[in-house]
């Protein structure tokens, strides 16, 4: 073990820096007392046994030297007694017993050789996710496409970043998440965030909020009043709480206002813009009365939002923060265009001091769809139908263009396919958990348990490794070298702190060992930074060009944001000369809201229950993540001060709507509808919206929200509808005790 090892948090897309050193001296860390005189300290459920490495902020320009709660209890992780340390076999029995490497890759190569001599290469899938490394987000690409010689692969940003990508390239010939540094918001007069719960997802951002909340210039677009639109009052700002699903309405609203009151910064959109005279029509219908009775936020609220941000881009800097809250959504890349759209009109992107940006979620959510995890796309954000670019990566990869699989599906249609007689039959899992984070999450197990082999790489066992027929124990980030890429687009050190069990081994060698046993054409290295250096030469040339940077320019500390070409110094603001479309101009595109599907009629679930109990009432749902817990779950319900502090589900609810049901806070209630059900206890609170409810998506089994998520997708980006879906709710009675899969069934 290293004394010390400056990395990044394994978590967030923020990745805060931060130092890790081995103890000065062995500390029983996460053990409780004992609990009778003289017997042995037994370890609390959830913690690590032995002695962990400390944590400490690093002063870095996203963080400044803060972690929030996530961040300082992440190294707990690395041996906790869960851990999975060697490759596991699920038996005829349903048990997992270990066996050895060797047997293990040979099980994996026989049953894709199987597989594909059945049914075809695209039998076998791949889904990735948005917290491997760069290097193992790109050579799983190649490993799928060459190795597998499957077209079937994506990964979970799919669930998270997709509509935003697709809206940033459609205006700007580029998806960068924040193209320009996250310091810029700290001078800024007037910050629009529509969707994203900073204060909570990622704590320490709000240090770049205090300057414009100095000003008065907040403004938060939130259905909730969640702890970032709390920030607003006293003079911070303006919080706006629409209807959940209306935000491509407020857009199109807010863009009328400027439009029509002569706000358009006509000089910028002249010289810079392409398509203004099709959106200024299109906008024609969205007058601010007409928004208001749509979307339920005040007309006056409506004017003065616009004319904050057209005052601001002339004084300090204007600047419009997207977040999944308005993206997870069957319209959400027209949502996500219709804030790009406002803010071309008013001025804003590619300039020094106002800009657009959407706030990436995963760990590494930006660099893992830049390489090759994504379904239509190769490395460098390269599309996969471009002849051009299949051609550069043929030569990289020294393989004939055609080796080259065309485009996969997207992640729910991936997903989907599991088991169908022409779909994936033999799929490997990576860094996702699918079964609690997928929508319609008990269609999902159906699929997985209706698979021929299901192998899934973690480090613990996972709900979705669970399902599996082989789990195979990999490396945690500290016991990891790579690189990573934040939200801002800066590409970061991973650093090894700490050696991983005996019998953890990196994704990395997995592939290079079973694309041998595979007779793979090309290389496949184990060496992170070898594989860095194939990255590079696969992405020069393409929009995410990593060329420049190499692992010695990390280690120095130098920032590097892409795109950074050899023998250039990088791109810390994008767009300042010119966008990424041929000609130079951003492209407005006009947009409408799309009509939804018909909420179905309240679901079949009276059978067996109390014969008074109150009725079953409508309500939407939205679904979104609490302060102390990540994603899935899956790693922060593993570390018991986090668990303790957050232990269950909590429908939030508003007091009004929980008493014309007879619902009390804490109350356990059920949340059902066409898909699943979920139960959980009541949480009361006046900061959500009368007809809504809100669920964490953190929990699985009885309280997993995406139970009751639907599988509809954006047709342009492939996002589910996460964030509006139908729900009935009522007091729970006679709570079912059934398994996820037979509760799927019965629905």
């Amino acid at each position: 073990m290293t004394k010390s090892a400056e990395t990044h948090c394994p978590y967030c897309a923020l990745q805060c820096a931060m130092t890790l050193k081995s103890p000065a001296a062995p500390a029983a860390t996460g053990v409780t007392p004992a609990t009778r005189p003289g017997s042995d300290p037994v370890p609390a459920p959830g913690a690590n046994i032995g002695p962990a490495l400390e944590v400490s902020g690093r002063d870095f320009p996203t963080n400044r030297g803060g972690l929030c709660r996530k961040g300082w209890t992440s190294a707990s992780l690395l041996q906790h007694p869960g851990r999975v340390t060697e490759p596991m076999l699920k038996g005829p029995d349903g048990v997992f017993r270990p066996i050895s490497w060797d047997d293990a890759l040979a099980r994996v190569t026989e049953a894709v050789k199987d597989t594909r001599a059945k049914y075809g290469a695209d039998a076998v899938g791949v889904f990735g996710g948005g917290g491997l490394t760069n290097e193992k987000a790109y050579q799983l690409g190649k490993f799928a496409r060459l190795a597998l010689g499957t077209s079937r692969i994506d990964y979970n940003g799919r669930f998270c970043m997709s509509s935003a990508a697709a809206a940033g390239i459609r205006a700007f010939g580029l998806d960068r998440g924040l193209p320009f540094p996250l310091e810029a918001l700290d001078t800024a007069s007037t910050i629009l965030m529509l969707g994203s719960n900073v204060a909570e997802t990622m704590p320490p951002f709000v240090q770049h909020l205090q300057g414009v909340r100095d000003a008065g210039g907040l403004i938060v677009v939130d259905p909730r009043r969640s702890a970032t639109a709390a920030f607003t009052s006293d003079g911070g700002g303006l919080h706006l709480q629409p209807l959940p699903g209306t935000d491509l309405t407020l857009l199109l609203g807010l863009s009328h206002v400027v439009i029509h009151e002569g706000l358009v910064d006509t000089d910028y959109v002249a010289a810079r813009t392409s398509g203004y005279e099709a959106v200024a029509r299109s906008v024609n219908a969205f007058w601010p009365e007409r928004v208001q009775s749509l979307t339920g936020v005040p007309a006056d609220l409506i004017r003065e939002t616009a004319r904050r941000l057209a005052s601001g881009a002339r004084r300090g800097g204007s600047y419009i923060l997207t977040g999944r809250g308005v993206e997870q959504h069957v319209d959400g890349t027209d949502t996500a265009t219709a804030a790009i759209n406002l803010s071309l009109l008013l001025g804003l992107p590619g300039t020094a001091r106002s800009g657009y940006g959407t706030l990436t979620g995963q760990g590494n959510g930006q660099g893992g769809r830049e390489h090759g995890q994504k379904a239509d796309q190769l490395p460098g954000y390269r599309k996969i139908t471009d002849p051009a670019a299949r051609a550069h990566m043929a030569k990289v990869w020294n393989v004939p263009e055609s080796l080259i699989p065309g485009p996969g599906l997207p992640a729910v249609q991936l997903l989907r396919s599991l088991g169908k007689p022409d779909g994936v039959r033999c799929l490997f899992v990576h860094a996702s958990n699918i079964v609690v984070a997928s929508p319609d999450a008990n269609a999902v197990v159906q699929g997985l348990r209706s698979l021929d082999f299901l192998v899934v790489c973690d480090f613990f066992m996972s709900e979705t490794a669970a399902e599996a027929d082989l789990v195979l124990p990999v490396l945690q980030w500290a016991e990891e070298e790579g690189t990573l890429t934040n939200l801002e687009g800066r590409v970061l050190r991973r650093r090894k702190a700490v050696s991983p069990p005996a019998g953890a081994r990196s994704e990395l060698w997995i592939m290079a060992r079973l694309a041998e046993a595979l007779d793979a054409p090309s290389t496949y290295s184990d060496d992170p930074e070898t594989v860095f250096e194939e990255l590079r030469l696969a992405s020069a040339g393409g929009a995410a060009d990593y060329s420049g940077i190499d692992y010695a320019l990390l280690d120095r500390g130098e920032a590097a944001y892409w795109p950074y070409p050899a023998g250039s110094t990088g791109t810390p603001r994008l767009f300042l000369d010119a966008f990424a479309h041929p000609g130079g101009k951003a492209v407005l595109t006009p947009v409408a809201p799309r009509r939804r599907r018909t909420p179905a009629a309240n679901p079949g679930r009276d059978a067996g229950r109390d014969a008074a109990a109150p009725a079953a009432t409508p309500m939407t749902l939205i679904t979104g993540r609490l302060l102390e817990h990540y994603q899935s779950g899956a790693q922060t319900r593993r570390v018991s001060e986090l668990l303790a502090s957050q232990p269950e589900a909590r429908m939030q609810i508003h007091p009004g709507a929980a008493e014309a049901m007879g619902i009390t806070d804490g109350a356990q209630v059920s949340v059902a509808n066409e898909l699943g059900e979920v139960v959980c206890r009541a949480e009361l609170s006046t900061a959500i919206r009368p007809e809504t409810v809100f669920l964490p998506f953190h929990f699985p089994e009885l309280e997993s929200a995406n139970r009751l998520t639907e599988a509809a997708t954006d047709p342009i980006s492939g996002m589910p509808e996460f964030k509006f879906n139908r729900v009935w709710v009522r007091l729970a009675a006679n709570v079912p005790n059934t398994s996820l899969l037979q509760t799927s069934e019965a629905s």
